[in-house]
């Protein structure tokens, strides 16, 4: 007579994802313990049946009824029967490495040459359909660990990822020599275009890095659209920084102009003219001197002349003159000195200096 298991539970490591208990021998009555993310499924003649999930079960005929239908019972007694019991580990299973084994050769979207990468990262993966996982990768293994699910998976990784690789730069437009800054936005895209593949299976790609892109470092052609990219970016950058310094320059003589004309508009002011007497004198200076080196060049100037002109100066600088006085006199008449404190004040009914009656 076989001897029935009274407890199931799970006897792997963490790092098993799929492991059968050795005994296949079970009565109604067994207890059957399931650990939280783990579940359990019975299985006879090939076919996945009843699964329980975290939690402690009795294998009461109530509770197994996929398996009932495969049994002849004859009492509502303790019933014997044989079936496989599986134990599905649900954790997600991280660090797991991946590489292309070959270069991926395409046409680079921007410059339009041929050119070879590799790649390579992690990823991390967990069972989703324990159903799926145990009719389509474990068969009759007893056990099935990351490793065993890697081997599976790798050359189906392989032809995908190098597939997709390609189509994902196009798409997006990468630029290959700014790849680098795009590694998060590429492994998502690749990580969704895998998902559907890897579902198929029963398994979920929970995250999916590429870490590196090896690039062909030392070729000709790469190498010739590598200088041509950076070079251009070199001198954007150098025209740039003409521009900025054009533009500082500008406005360095835009204030040095303004500066000289306020240094000017205050002398005029302290000096008690205009700019337009200023202006009458510059002319009036311009045709004397012009007058002046005429009398020495040509012999043909008249006396009628020279009077004319002289008069012409002097009328010019009598008005300039009158012009300043009437001016320095107009602010002396607006002014008075204190009896008091002696000081030169405005006029008016009281000293602004000291406050005594004018």
């Amino acid at each position: 007579m076989s001897k029935f298991t009274s407890v199931i539970k799970y006897e792997g490591d963490n790092k098993t994802l799929i492991w059968k208990h050795p005994q296949e021998d079970f009565d109604s009555y067994t207890q059957l313990v399931v650990h939280e993310s783990q579940e359990a499924i019975f299985m006879m003649n090939g076919e996945a049946l009843d699964l329980f999930g975290p939690g402690r079960h009795t294998l009461e005929n109530q509770n197994i009824p996929l398996v009932r239908k495969f049994l002849n019972y004859t009492t509502e007694t303790i019933t014997p029967f044989h079936c496989e019991i599986y134990f599905i580990n649900r954790t997600e299973q991280m660090g797991i490495k991946w590489g292309t084994d070959t270069k991926v050769q395409f046409i680079e979207p921007q410059y339009q040459f041929p050119i070879q990468i590799g790649a390579c990262g992690e990823l991390s993966l967990r069972i989703d359909d324990s159903r799926k996982v145990l009719v389509n990768l474990v068969g009759t293994e007893s056990t099935f660990g990351q490793k065993e699910l890697m081997d599976y998976f790798r050359p189906f990784l392989m032809t995908k990822i190098k597939s997709y690789i390609p189509k994902i730069i196009k798409e997006e437009k990468i630029n290959i020599f700014q790849i680098d800054e795009h590694l998060n936005d590429f492994s998502i895209a690749l990580q969704q275009a895998l998902l559907p593949d890897f579902a198929s299976y029963g398994i979920s790609l929970e995250r999916f890095f590429v870490t590196t892109v090896l690039k062909p470092e030392g070729e000709d052609s790469y190498e010739k659209f590598k200088n041509l990219y950076f070079r251009q970016y070199a001198d954007i950058a150098e025209a740039k920084l003409r521009q900025q310094v054009g533009i500082i320059d500008q406005q360095t003589e835009a204030e040095k102009i303004i500066i000289e004309s306020q240094a000017i508009a205050k002398k005029r002011l302290q000096e008690g003219y205009t700019y337009q007497q200023e202006r009458g004198f510059d002319v009036a200076e311009t045709v004397a001197a012009k007058e002046s080196s005429s009398q020495f060049t040509s012999m043909e100037i008249g006396l009628d002349n020279v009077t004319r002109i002289g008069s012409e100066v002097d009328r010019i600088l009598d008005g300039a003159v009158d012009g300043a006085l009437t001016k320095i006199e107009s602010k002396a008449s607006e002014s008075i000195v204190c009896p008091s404190c002696g000081k030169v004040v405005a006029r008016g009914r009281f000293c602004s200096e000291c406050g005594k009656e004018l």
